[in-house]
Formats: C-alpha cells, structure tokens, sequence
C-alpha cells in the first residue's frame, strides 16, 4: 500500500475550472491513468482515481459513501441544502435502501417498456416541429430543439407535471445543477437557493393535490407509499422528485449532445448506423455514454480507512471516480479513444456502480437509443451547420449550443 500522497506531477494539470481541461479532458485523464494509482490533488484536496479498475472501485466500495456536508451556508438550509440532504444521492443504507426501493418500482423494466411508444412519439412531434421550422434548408440548434426538451418531456410525463407547468422545469434544473461545479458565482449559488424553494414549494403542493386525487405517475406512487407505511417524509419526496429532475434531465441532454457531436464528427460511423438502425441504435447509445460521458466526477468520502488501487484513503478523506477518464481506459477498452456504434462489449461506467447505480439507467438507455435512431430516420444527412460551444462546466460535461443542417 502506499500511504504517501506525493503526485510525481501527474495531478499537476488537473484544475477543473481550467477551460483547457473542460474542453478535453482526455489527455490529462491519460496523464493520471499513467500513474498507475490513484494521485493525490491538493488543489481538490481529494483523491482521484482515474484507471478504469480504481474508479470502478470507488463506485462500489461499502466504505466510501457520501458523508453529507451542505454547499451554502446553513442559515439556507431550508432549500438547496435540505434537497440534498435529503435525496437519494445525498444518503447512505439503510435510508439509501428505502429511497432506492421505492424509486427502483417505478423504473422497472415493466414499466419503461410500456414508455417507449410514448417516447418515440414525443421524438416525432419535436422532429415534424423542426422539419417545418427548417422547410427550407436553414440550420437549427440540435441541444434546444431536441436534446433538451425531450428529456424533460419524458420525466415530465413519469412524474405526472401537468403539460402547464412543465416550462418551469428547465430553468429550475439548469439553476440547481450549476452547484455541482468546483466554480461558483455567490449569483449562481442565490439562483440555486431560489429555485430549490421554487420547485420544492411546487412538489409539495402537487403531492398534496395527488393525496386528494391520485393519478396513474409516479408523484402519486411516491405519496401512496409514503400513506403506505414506507415513512417517507414530505421532504424526502420533494427531494427525490427534484434530484429525478435533475440527474435524469440534465445526464440526458448533455448525453445526447455529446454522443451526436461524436456521431458527427465520425461520418462513417453516422452512415453505419443509417444502414444498420435496428441492430445498432443500443449499442450507438452505449457507445454515446463511454466516449464523452456526461457524467465526468463522483465523489465520495472513508468512512474508514479503505485502500484503491495500493493507496490508503484515510478515514475522512475524500476520493473522487473520475467516470470520463475509467471509459477511456485501453485496459478495459479495445482502440479506447475510437468512436464505434458498434462496440461491444462496452462495460463502461457511465452510470456509476454499486448501491448508487444510476436509478434511471434503464429510461435513459431507452430514451437515448430511440432518440438517436428517430434522429438519423428523419435527417439521415444531418451534418454541422457550424462550430458547437461546449458549456464551461468539467463535471457535468455537455454543448450549450449544437447547429445543424439536415
């Protein structure tokens, strides 16, 4: 084991406020893989493991969990704190298993299956929307005309948000998910708070409303079970929808993006996958998740002292998997840094592992692969209209804005 926390350089570069780093992270990732262990970052006062074997191992791990430490001052705690603390991803067993229980229903594999006409339709509405904005040959914006409001049309409808008030999602989430980068502005913290009371106050009125008058989604499943025995509180209700929101809408969008950039950018592959729909839009969609993951860093925290990788994380101490850099890793993956839509088989850890394996994985998995596949029947000579903008956040890796012609 090695108990030192000396670097040899390999951790030097990584700073992710860095716009380098942001805009690719993977030479570094391979500059880290190289050390051959985890490093130790002082900049992050963290551990990263950045080999697909390390990092597999944080995620799975029973002594590293998440130990809850509030991002804004705790005299806030009544909002953006309190949703953390309270969700899902914010606990460990045995609240972790309650929460988990009651999610992992609604996500069976029973009731995604009975999803995929509804999103396959959804697809079509918003591509005969873009089809007729676009009539006569003008590019459009892939992220804001597709990627982004088809996720939320789809959570949307799981939850039960009346087509009304589903406008309010977006902004919610976009503000609440900015907290998960290492740079933040006091406005963006203030604009986090505001929309964590905002979209708790919302939840909490369209649980009591779903008490009184219950619906086939899952706010009215959540409630019932609460009525049912399951103690689940108000505010673990309200978390849970929120972080749902969040992690399901958010990982989608950027997932999405990512995946059609690469697509894009690899013509060859595009035309592989107009050929061969049927057989290869899953795996495409996989291929999607490993190359540019949305997903880059999740942290966790020795509740004892836990040896990764022949370096001991000691009690207290926190080690980051750094998810982009595992799927990248030519242990693991055959020609990793290749982009095939073909790939297999592809064990990549996309969705993270162990007890906080992505609750959502099976919708997303089905979301994506019908998305892309909807894409390329509609527009099978879609190409780029020009250069795409990445957004300036390392952790949650995504294009703000993606033009195309079709």
């Amino acid at each position: 084991m090695v108990p030192s926390r000396r670097v040899d350089g390999h951790a030097g570069r990584f700073d992710p406020r860095s716009p380098d780093l942001v805009r690719d992270p993977y030479p570094v990732f391979a500059e880290l893989r190289a050390a051959g262990r985890p490093v130790w970052s002082d900049e992050l006062g963290m551990w990263l493991a950045a080999r697909y074997r390390d990092a597999d191992a944080v995620v799975r791990h029973r002594g590293l969990g998440r130990i809850y430490q509030p991002r804004l001052p705790e005299d806030l705690w009544v909002g953006f704190n309190k949703l953390e603390r309270e969700s899902v991803l914010g606990c460990e067993p045995p609240k972790h298993t309650r929460l988990r229980g009651l999610l992992g229903k609604a996500f069976a594999r029973g009731n995604i299956e009975r999803l995929r006409p509804h999103i396959h339709e959804l697809c079509q509405v918003l591509l005969d929307g873009v089809a007729t904005r676009t009539a006569d040959g003008q590019p459009f914006d892939l992220i804001t005309e597709f990627a982004e409001p088809l996720p939320v049309m789809v959570i949307a409808e799981l939850l039960g948000i009346p087509d009304s008030d589903r406008h309010l999602l977006r902004p919610w989430s976009a503000d609440l998910v900015k907290m998960n980068e290492y740079e933040r502005s006091p406005a963006q913290e203030a604009a986090a708070q505001e929309a964590a009371a905002q979209f708790g106050a919302y939840v909490r009125a369209l649980a009591t409303e779903r008490l009184r008058r219950p619906h086939d989604d899952l706010i009215t499943h959540l409630v019932q079970a609460e009525q049912e025995g399951d103690r689940l509180t108000e505010d673990e209700l309200v978390a849970t929808v929120v972080v749902l929101l969040n992690a399901g809408h958010e990982a989608s969008v950027n997932c999405l993006g990512n995946g059609m950039v690469a697509l894009l950018s690899h013509p060859e592959q595009q035309r592989r996958l107009i050929e061969r729909p049927a057989e290869l839009a899953a795996t495409a969609a996989e291929e999607f998740l490993r190359f540019d993951s949305p997903l880059h860093l999740f942290e966790r925290t020795a509740m004892a002292d836990v040896e990764i990788g022949g370096v001991v994380v000691r009690t207290g101490e926190r080690i980051a998997a750094l998810l982009g850099s595992a799927n990248r890793d030519p242990e693991v993956f055959e020609r990793a840094d290749e982009f095939d839509v073909g790939r297999e088989p592809n064990p990549h850890v996309a969705f993270g592992g162990g007890v906080h394996f992505c609750v959502g994985a099976p919708l997303a998995r089905v979301e994506l692969a019908i998305a892309v596949r909807s894409l390329m029947a509609r527009f099978p000579a879609l190409s780029f209209a020009g250069t795409p903008v990445r957004r300036p956040t390392f952790v949650q890796r995504g294009w703000s804005y993606l033009p195309v012609t079709r």
